[in-house]
């Protein structure tokens, strides 16, 4: 049932529209090319079962996970919350 100007299916196109948003972001960032052995940020050797898990990878997990934290950081947009994106 609708509500508003929405149409039947609106909740659900938004929601299938922010998943296949956030896939296609996170297949965009994922390494391509071969592993390396040490980070390219420190310097520090990168477990060769890291190397297996994650094909191309080119950072240690510390260093990984800093700049997981800062991409998370500089987002700053809640789509979800985003009342433009309610009425889409």
């Amino acid at each position: 049932m609708a509500t508003g100007w929405a149409g039947d299916g609106a909740v659900q196109d938004q929601i299938d529209a922010t998943i296949k948003d956030g896939v296609a972001h996170a297949r965009s960032r994922l390494p391509k090319g071969p592993s390396l052995s040490q980070c390219e940020e420190c310097g520090a050797a990168i477990p060769e079962a890291r190397q297996l898990a994650i094909p191309g990878v080119r950072l240690c997990v510390a260093c990984q996970e800093a700049v997981d934290r800062d991409v998370a950081a500089a987002s700053g947009y809640n789509r979800r919350g985003s009342k433009d994106s309610q009425l889409r």
